[in-house]
């Protein structure tokens, strides 16, 4: 008796360990042991075979076929024990359970459900188990679950239905709950001492208390790789532990699947259940960023403490058959939606990046695969949380940790360079589209990033359309194949902007239309393709095109506020400012915070002679400022106010105007006076400190003090001009604009020699300045210097022929020079200019690309 009570141990050690060949070679042993045990010995082989078999063949439909072939002889001896012999034996119920998982296997979903009937699964009373019996209780509802979930039979009643779904959620709660408890149970008996083996083991589930899990003599080594651990889960239990919340989600219960989420997250953690947490708290994250709003969500723990939700200490909890859960006492609890969703993807990416194979090694290619693409998972979803919540310094930070595993992975590259723009980094972000462009030769997308952070926020033009050329050789069958050739157009367009040799911004206007016609060409449902084509009509004088297009591309997208603002300057270069105007307050209903429309309205109020109307609109704008940017800049000035920087940060191409060209453009000869200007300005730097952080709203904040200041001199407050001004000089002194502004001031007042000085410093400041160039050559002719006038005005018709003021002021400078006929030239070309020439020019629209 003592010889099988040693076998009968053993086997159960094997059957703890999945050790199912040894299992079969101990049988025999065991019949030898006692003649009595033959029904227990056929128990033990059906149970093996089928475990074998599983281990090999995941239970899917497509081997449903072969499992009946391969399982034959496993159904054979379980059913032998299924009569009044394996009733005696006691284990006449785990042979229901293992015949249920073995039709399961099959696709054999009635006859499953069937023996779960037999095995009375449902009257089952909590009691300590055997780990193998935990695993056994807990797969067979996993099971029970399934089958209920993929039986073809049809509820006859509704009533029927929620019954049927009401069991199969219970089934799949119960099994997540036996499920964590025997992988929390196997990894104590991991750790135990192998010399306390079991004295006698039953197999039945319904029998006496079994001795601790503790105590049980199970291998001591905690296997390293995951699949490995994902074998002593099996597929079944790993299946049901997924599927527990999401059935409660398609049954409409989120707030019950969340909660069901937060238990098994809540569960003390084991080797194997590592792996499941990522997928878990992947899983919840999504849940709260896509299916919860902020009316229903519950932060955790707040609801009244129940059966689901009591967090117990290791070993306190009254339910044998819960898994056991961490104390409440020392969690950091979320208290929002925002924090608990970032909690989550934090925690994930933590697991995820434990889980990184840095080996490039062929033999780890899988390994590597499956873990990147759980951790691209990961930042996808924590690149929609920080980016909704304004968490770009977070989403970059966890971007830099994945780059020590990403070596030739794309996607990462992107989205970290993607980050980097949004987050105001554009060199850097430059340098990591670069990377993302070489691992990649036949995408185009990071090449039209690298093209638009170079047109808009590093003003290297002639870089961004060698990028914007790349992708067009790059692009043959996109998505969207306008693209690359409007983003070529968008960068001949700026090259004629910014060019001040006539020939040159000719050739360029002329490769900018032909591009942006092909880009409209190749779709002509894109609004942004017309929309530009437009601009470039506009830019090219031609009004009457310019209209045509700005309707197509209003047509196809009516809330596009850039089309708005260049449909608006249309109009005023069609002499109809009122239209302008009534458009301009139309589209501030949809964008009432757009700085941009606020200041054409301001413009056109002044064209009006409504210029206490303008005050108000430009006092808005100033409050708007504030709402958006206050919180921001005061946050930067926080950080930066224990370091005052001596040095003046002259920002590179948020300093220029959009109508004007940057000082990198300007010539040696400029150098002298940008001294004076300094000097000029000496006094302001001596206790200037530059504002901290991102420029460009100190920049915005410029240019509304500005256009309060130009409003303040139409109504005849020179005084309140110069204090808007002084409120601009606080933040950029250096500024052309502040200089030109307080020249402007200076010529209501008619101190003339005062004005000269600020335009000269202006013009110092940005030499392609043309408002500067002609206030400064008509100041010169005020003061008697026609001459000076005259270099200027040209200088000034060079860079902008399609301004009428500076040949009308040219015109008169002639006239006094007694060049009559070059007058009447000038004064013609002023005339033929002015009825289309906007309240604004056209560049003053920021680019767009959505």
């Amino acid at each position: 008796m003592r010889n099988t009570t040693k076998v009968e141990a053993l086997i159960e050690n094997c059957r703890s360990e999945g050790k199912w060949q040894r299992v079969i070679e101990l049988t025999d042993e065991l019949k030898t042991g006692s003649p009595n045990n033959e029904c227990l010995a056929h128990f033990l082989i059906g149970e093996a075979r089928l475990e074998s078999y599983l281990e090999e063949n995941a239970p899917i439909e497509s081997n449903f076929s072969k499992a009946k072939t391969g399982l034959s002889e496993a159904r054979r001896c379980l059913n032998l024990v299924t009569g009044e012999n394996g009733q005696k034996a006691g284990i006449a119920l785990d042979a229901f359970l293992l015949l249920a998982k073995l039709c399961y296997a099959c696709g054999e979903y009635e006859k499953s459900l069937e023996n779960f009937v037999k095995a009375e699964l449902n009257t089952l009373a909590e009691k300590e188990l055997t780990l193998r019996s935990l695993k056994i209780l807990a797969e067979s509802y996993a099971i029970k679950g399934l089958c209920l979930e993929n039986q073809t039979s049809k509820p006859s009643s509704k009533f029927k239905k929620a019954e049927k779904d009401a069991e199969m959620i219970s089934c799949f709660e119960r099994a997540t709950d036996l499920g964590l408890l025997y992988l929390q149970e196997q990894d104590i008996a991991t750790y135990a001492s192998s010399a306390n083996s079991t004295g006698g083991s039953t197999l039945a589930i319904n029998t006496s208390v079994q001795q601790s899990a503790s105590n049980m003599a199970i291998s001591s080594t905690i296997p390293a790789n995951p699949l490995e651990l994902n074998r002593r889960m099996g597929a079944i239990l790993e299946t049901a532990l997924q599927r527990a919340p999401i059935v409660l989600i398609k049954a409409g219960k989120l707030l019950e699947a969340i909660d069901r989420y937060r238990a098994m997250l809540n569960a003390i953690e084991t080797k194997t259940t590592q792996s499941l947490r990522l997928t878990l708290s992947r899983q919840l994250a999504e849940v709260l960023l896509r299916g919860v709003s902020g009316t229903i969500y519950t932060p955790p723990f707040q609801k009244k403490q129940g059966a689901g939700s009591t967090l117990k200490s290791g070993g306190t909890s009254k339910k044998l058959w819960k898994p056991r859960r961490y104390a409440a006492r020392n969690q950091f609890v979320p208290r929002n939606q925002q924090e608990e969703t970032i909690l989550l993807l934090l925690i994930a990416e933590a697991l995820a990046v434990r889980d990184t194979v840095l080996s490039q090694s062929p033999e780890f290619k899988v390994a590597r695969t499956h873990a990147m693409g759980n951790a691209t998972a990961v930042y996808d979803l924590l690149t929609l949380a920080t980016v909704r919540w304004g968490l770009v310094q977070l989403l970059n930070e966890s971007f830099e940790k994945a780059l020590k595993f990403s070596f030739g992975e794309q996607h990462v590259w992107r989205q970290y360079g993607i980050s980097l723009m949004v987050a105001g980094k554009h060199m850097h972000a430059l340098r990591v589209l670069q990377e993302s462009m070489k691992l990649n030769p036949g995408d185009h997308m990071p090449c039209l990033l690298a093209a638009k952070l170079c047109y808009e926020s590093l003003g290297l033009i002639k870089e961004g359309l060698d990028y914007a050329q790349l992708a067009l050789k790059r692009e043959t069958k996109g998505l969207r194949p306008s693209r690359s050739q409007l983003y070529v157009g968008i960068g001949y367009q700026q090259l004629a902007i910014h060019s001040v040799l006539k020939v040159e911004r000719e050739n360029y206007n002329k490769f900018a239309l032909e591009a942006l016609e092909k880009a409209v060409q190749n779709d002509g449902n894109d609004h942004l393709c017309e929309y530009y084509l437009s601009l470039q009509y506009a830019l090219l004088n031609n009004i009457p095109e310019a209209m045509t297009h700005i309707r197509f591309a209003l047509a196809l997208r009516t809330e596009h506020a850039p089309s708005l603002h260049l449909f608006a300057l249309l109009l005023t270069a069609s002499r109809r400012p009122r239209e302008a105007l009534v458009v301009t307050e139309d589209a501030l209903e949809e964008f009432p915070d757009n700085l941009n429309l606020l200041h054409v309205k301001a413009h056109l109020q002044l064209h009006l002679q409504d210029a206490e109307i303008a005050l108000v609109t430009v006092q808005r704008m100033l409050g708007i400022w504030r709402e958006l940017y206050e919180s921001q800049v005061n946050v930067e000035e926080e950080k930066h106010s224990d370091t005052k920087s001596l040095i003046l940060h002259v920002p590179s191409s948020q300093m220029s105007d959009k109508d004007s060209n940057s000082v990198y453009a300007a010539s040696l000869a400029a150098v002298s006076r940008v001294e004076q200007a300094l000097s000029e300005a000496a006094s302001s730097l001596s206790s200037f400190t530059p504002k901290p952080g991102p420029q460009r709203p100190w920049m915005i904040q410029i240019k509304i003090w500005l256009l309060l200041a130009d409003v303040y001199l139409t109504i005849e407050q020179p005084a309140e001009a110069l204090n808007c001004i002084h409120e601009a000089s606080q933040i950029y002194p250096l500024s052309h604009q502040i200089m030109y502004m307080r020249g402007l001031v200076c010529v209501f007042q008619e101190q003339w020699n005062e004005a000269k000085q600020c335009f000269l410093n202006a013009v110092a400041a940005n030499p392609n300045h043309t408002e500067a160039l002609r206030a400064l050559g008509e100041t010169h002719h005020v003061l008697g210097e026609p001459r000076l006038a005259e270099k200027l005005l040209k200088d000034a018709a060079k860079l902008d022929p399609s301004c009428p003021k500076i040949w009308f002021t040219l015109g008169k400078v002639l006239e006094s020079l007694g060049e009559f006929t070059a007058s009447a030239d000038c004064m013609a070309t002023a005339l033929q200019l002015e009825p289309t020439c906007p309240i604004l020019p056209f560049t003053s629209i920021a680019l767009t690309f959505d």
